[in-house]
């Protein structure tokens, strides 16, 4: 199958004309028609799962009108006008006590002791603070501030009414959704089935991380790297190991992860080379085949993204910045739509404003992703970003970085002092 590029000239490596960040994504979302089956789970354990449908109120939260401050439960009539100057005066008749349900009726001229949360008594329509009260006696109270009806008051379902959507599909569950849910009764919920994604790392030089590599070979850092973003994602990660850089080793190593997982990466073995192997492996695995073969983009130029059935395959940069990179770009929204979640309920990318430190050059034409720290102590009282400068495999640039920016295209740089949007790593 012809690869789907957008230019029919080729690049010094012999490749077609390379494909917008954009473009490519855009592609690669628009054919991915997939979504994980669901899976049925106990509140207590569904934390940072993807809701499989919409969780509708199973009844009014609260159940009964309850008070939200610490004070008296009266009729707001009795209080209207009511100041420190010419006070009004109410007969406390008793106490609602908490947990249970009020005996006792307010009537016109008193009033019921109550406390935060206490269901609000038959009669009373709202609470006067006891900020705004002055005891008389034990059964005199002095009102000096007056209340409309529902002041300091939930009403029944003014929480949540029964039949409202609570939590919508494609939703990841945050501790608060968690909350609210448990506060319904629910007990248990329908969620995504957790991703499977399976990792391949190729190369001759490559060796498990933990080991003292030998003259020409080096550690395993993506699979560590790549495996670690994914299970931020919510993904249960399959790592299948280093494999040569030969058909024998590598073409069923991959055929196997694709197999067993529903989004693969391989790193190294993307770009065009004598001994990448990449571009031949995912041909191999049938329709449709290489969707998008190199992008207009630093670090991560060489990145090969197909799809075999719907289950995509990433071939990523072996330079572990190359493939952070990329993967925040590419991988990470393919398993996002895979998860289940719905676009409209991603949350906006955590960036703050700061001023550039120094130039940033840039080619046109292609997106640049900067790594900068930030200091938030400059003597002009404004954040200020400094680029982290290295090479794309220096992994030390992304450790001493606190977010990166992003040069667009259709800039040739950016100028220092700019203000600058600091996209945060978490």
């Amino acid at each position: 199958m012809t690869p789907a590029h957008s230019k029919e000239t080729r690049d010094m490596l012999g490749r077609k004309g390379l494909m917008a960040v954009g473009q490519a994504r855009e592609l690669l979302l628009e054919r991915l028609q997939y979504t994980v089956d669901s899976e049925t789970l106990p509140l207590d354990e569904a934390l940072g799962r993807i809701t499989a449908i919409d969780i509708c109120a199973p009844e009014d939260l609260p159940a009964h009108p309850r008070s939200t401050m610490d004070g008296y439960a009266v009729i707001a009539a009795d209080t209207f006008g009511a100041s420190e100057s010419m006070p009004c005066y109410l007969d406390v008749t008793g106490e609602v006590v908490m947990g249970e349900i009020p005996d006792q009726t307010v009537h016109r001229g008193t009033c019921l002791r109550i406390a935060t949360g206490g269901l609000l008594p038959e009669g009373a329509d709202s609470v006067v603070m006891f900020e705004h009260s002055v005891p008389v006696d034990a059964t005199l109270v002095e009102i000096v501030k007056g209340v409309g009806a529902g002041s300091n008051v939930i009403g029944r379902g003014d929480d949540i009414e029964r039949g409202q959507v609570a939590v919508s599909a494609g939703r990841s569950l945050r501790p608060q959704e968690l909350g609210l849910l448990a506060g319904l009764g629910l007990k248990e919920i329908a969620v995504r089935r957790k991703p499977r994604f399976g990792i391949v790392s190729t190369g001759d030089e490559i060796v498990a991380y933990g080991t003292t590599p030998p003259p020409g070979k080096i550690r395993n850092i993506n699979t560590i790297t790549l495996a670690s973003q994914a299970r931020k994602l919510g993904a249960e990660v399959r790592d299948y190991g280093i494999v040569a850089d030969t058909v024998e080793s590598f073409f069923p190593a991959l055929k196997k992860a694709v197999s067993e997982n529903d989004l693969v990466v391989f790193s190294g073995g993307s770009s065009v080379g004598a001994r990448d192997l990449g571009e031949q492996a995912v041909d191999t695995l049938g329709s449709p085949g290489i969707l998008v073969h190199g992008v207009a983009l630093r670090p991560g130029k060489p990145i090969l993204i197909g799809l075999h059935d719907n289950t995509p395959v990433f071939g990523l940069p072996g330079h572990p910045v190359s493939a952070m990179v990329c993967f925040d770009l590419f991988v990470g929204p393919a398993l996002e739509k895979i998860a289940g979640i719905r676009t409209e309920a991603l949350p906006l990318s955590p960036y703050i404003d700061a001023l550039l430190a120094r130039n940033v050059p840039s080619a046109a034409g292609r997106q640049d992703i900067i790594r900068v720290r930030l200091d938030h102590n400059s003597a002009a009282g404004q954040i200020r970003a400094f680029p982290v400068l290295g090479k794309s495999g220096a992994i030390s640039t992304l450790s001493r970085a606190h977010g990166y920016i992003i040069v667009d295209e259709d800039l040739q740089g950016v100028s220092e002092n700019s203000q600058v949007k600091v996209y945060l790593y978490q």
